[in-house]
């Protein structure tokens, strides 16, 4: 008995009796048949980020063959401004090991991601998933190691206030019932998204909670595990796509907007990542961090700047990105450090049994939980694109081991506790600063384009369009401009509310 599949929340693996990776087209046919599933859609993400989808009833077994085999043919050119209307078509073909049920529906339906393939039945190089594939591919050939990734999202909710048990202003952190108001929701996204494939790790209430124009601003968390880098991004959307969907039946409102408004909490998408080989975690070693995983902070920190382009896409990311904050500014990493760009979180390396001083009838025996250690990207946010954000990390990591000086780097970027300190104050003085507008991260990225473009990771398509984009935005200065515009500023947040 394969305990993992017993216990999977996902009902296709628990049905089929296999993980998911294992799927099949005659699996899917055969869940579909015995399932009574009346309707199948096709999903794929658009240029926006978000979930698309395409619906097919089931009326043969013979159609089920052919759209599972062959896909369906989509106006690209609708979904990507990289395509132009003169050739627009595209293939959407089905991923099996991405199934499962539709929570929602009420007609039983199975929704499935796609990928996109060219006229010739090649994957389309500027698909955003193919991006992140071929970034996680160069960074494989060139350096033995495989990535996995999960992210931190962070949400608010939105509804008509209420005066019972209110929680007091920015001190909602890990709050409980009944001075949190949407756990419940929370916890029945957690079991929706769990049930569709993604990797659930916990979920909590945030810091921020306050009242605005009679509504409460509650700011949430569902935290995933590290997953295949190509998983971790499927599984970010799919949750995106059921926290807004759940809300929208409850007469909630959910925003994954990088700031609302200003002196409250902003709403990040930490990234958190590993290297491995063989299933081992290459990032420690003997009990601290290895050369590997200096690499591959070096390579984070030293594209910093322009993997802004793709983790902060529009003018409000940059409200959140201020010193003195929890969000980083600085480029620079640390241990257990949420002043720093990158973070090294606390990890279980001391092999030191807590759990028989919790509980004194457990053996004493030391256990290693070291593989669970992760490196964290602080600067991305809500607004980001999912795909071409872990593409970018993926980029980043493998040029850290292109790099000739990235031990160095890693070395002089270093700081010991909160970088605003008065004893960290000389090393705060030769850090870089990460771009304060999309205006900059366009001009940074220009700069830096080159390293994406190695190795036929990223297209020279996408990358000046993500240039041209930003710089539509005209932003310079605008977070000086309107911090303490109490009337402008709101108007550029409703702009960019439900943005990702």
């Amino acid at each position: 008995m394969d305990h993992n599949i017993e216990l999977s929340p996902n009902p296709l693996i628990q049905y089929l009796d296999k993980p998911a990776v294992d799927f099949t087209k005659a699996d899917i046919i055969r869940y579909i048949e015995d399932n009574g599933i009346e309707m199948v859609n096709f999903r794929y993400v658009g240029g926006d980020g978000r979930l698309k989808e395409l619906n097919f009833v089931v009326n043969s077994i013979q159609q089920l063959d052919n759209i599972l085999s062959g896909g369906e043919r989509v106006d690209g050119s609708s979904l990507f401004a990289v395509i132009e209307t003169g050739s627009s078509d595209r293939y959407v073909i089905p991923r099996f090991r991405t199934a499962f049920l539709n929570p929602f529906s009420e007609i039983p339906t199975l929704d499935i991601l796609c990928s996109f393939y060219n006229k010739y039945g090649d994957p389309w190089q500027n698909a955003p998933e193919n991006i992140l594939h071929q970034a996680h591919t160069a960074l494989t050939k060139q350096t033995g190691y495989t990535m996995e990734a999960m992210g931190e999202l962070e949400y608010y909710v939105l509804s008509k206030h209420d005066d019972l048990y209110g929680a007091s202003d920015q001190c909602g952190y890990h709050e409980a019932e009944p001075f949190s108001k949407f756990g419940e929701f929370r916890k029945e996204a957690m079991l929706a998204i769990a049930q569709a494939g993604g990797n659930v790790k916990y979920g909590h209430s945030e810091v921020g909670n306050f009242n605005l124009d009679g509504y409460i601003y509650e700011q949430n968390e569902i935290e995933l595990n590290p997953v295949n880098l190509e998983n971790a991004a499927d599984q970010l959307v799919i949750a995106k796509w059921i926290l807004r969907t759940l809300a929208s039946r409850y007469g909630f409102t959910v925003t994954f907007a990088p700031k609302i408004t200003v002196g409250k909490a902003g709403s990040g998408l930490h990234i958190h990542a590993r290297l491995m080989k063989d299933s081992k975690n290459m990032i420690i070693k003997d009990g601290n961090l290895s050369d590997v995983a200096l690499k591959m902070i070096a390579g984070w920190i030293d594209l910093a700047p322009s993997l802004t382009a793709f983790g902060n896409t529009n003018p409000t990311s940059y409200f959140r990105l201020v010193p003195h904050q929890e969000a980083p500014t600085n480029i620079s990493w640390g241990d257990s450090n949420r002043s720093v760009l990158v973070r090294v979180p606390l990890g279980w390396r001391n092999n030191i049994n807590m759990s028989k001083k919790a509980n004194p009838l457990e053996k004493d025996a030391p256990v290693n939980f070291s593989d669970k250690q992760t490196i964290e990207f602080r600067s991305p946010d809500g607004s980001a694109d999912v795909y071409l954000l872990l593409a970018g990390l993926a980029v980043a990591a493998r040029h850290g081991f292109e790099m000739e000086n990235a031990l160095d780097l890693a070395k002089k970027t270093y700081v010991d506790g909160d970088i605003f300190q008065k004893k960290n104050s000389d090393i705060a003085s030769t850090l870089a600063i990460l771009p304060s507008s999309c205006w900059e991260s366009a001009a940074v990225l220009q700069k830096q384009k080159e390293i994406y473009l190695k190795h036929n990771v990223f297209s020279k398509e996408v990358i000046d369009y993500f240039i041209n984009n930003m710089k539509k935005y005209n932003d310079q200065g605008i977070r000086e401009l309107l911090s303490f515009n109490q009337e402008e500023l709101p108007k550029l947040v409703n702009q960019f509310f439900h943005c990702g």
